[in-house]
């Protein structure tokens, strides 16, 4: 634009702000937040520039390889320091926690992500952490719940909200005995709606 133009009045240059972008970024966050999720699809570096040309067209930006290796690293990087802030000055009324079963890339099978979400007295829901499990065990559960504890997590939650899964429970007992247990609803009402014939299922 001619904002920095030389030689012309004030009222001569015209100044231009985005209202996609904002100031010194060079990608829209719909775009940040597409990169990896192609990435997790199984899109490899070398096809990136291919796969965003037929998303957007002739507005993608070029993306070489070397560019999606670096920001590969980068989000390795956020995540590990995500993974391993400090809890200390944190508390949590209610922790819940599911696994969930997850195919990324070019993985053969899917893997059990395990999850876990406290609230805080304020109500306010956050991701305590998550990790890849074998299955919903109680080891591995245990592994994840220590980790919470050892990133400073001093004082155990009230209530532990979880599945039937008995892994969960045992972890729990183990890493905070004095949380009590409460089984999820919304998995308690699933598995006796299971339990009725097709027939019955309401329309």
């Amino acid at each position: 634009m001619r904002d920095r133009a030389t030689g012309l009045p004030v009222e001569a240059k015209i100044s231009f702000t985005s209202n996609i972008l904002p100031k010194w970024a060079r990608r829209s966050e719909s775009l940040d937040a597409l990169l990896p999720a192609l990435y997790l699809r199984g899109i490899s570096t070398g096809d990136f520039q291919e796969a965003l040309s037929a998303i957007l067209g002739a507005d993608a930006p070029n993306l070489t390889p070397g560019v999606i290796s670096r920001l590969t690293a980068g989000w390795q990087e956020e995540y590990d320091r995500w993974q391993h802030r400090d809890l200390w000055a944190r508390r949590y009324v209610y922790i819940w926690a599911d696994g969930d079963y997850l195919q990324a890339r070019m993985e053969p099978e899917a893997e059990c992500i395990l999850v876990i979400i406290g609230a805080t007295p304020e109500g306010r829901k956050e991701l305590l952490g998550f990790h890849v499990g074998i299955r919903e065990s109680a080891q591995s559960w245990r592994e994840l719940l220590i980790d919470i504890k050892a990133r400073g997590l001093a004082i155990a939650p009230e209530v532990a909200v979880g599945d039937g899964a008995l892994g969960f429970w045992k972890a729990v007992d183990a890493v905070f005995p004095g949380t009590r247990h409460q089984r999820c609803w919304l998995h308690k009402i699933s598995n006796v709606l299971n339990k009725f014939p097709k027939s019955m299922a309401p329309g």
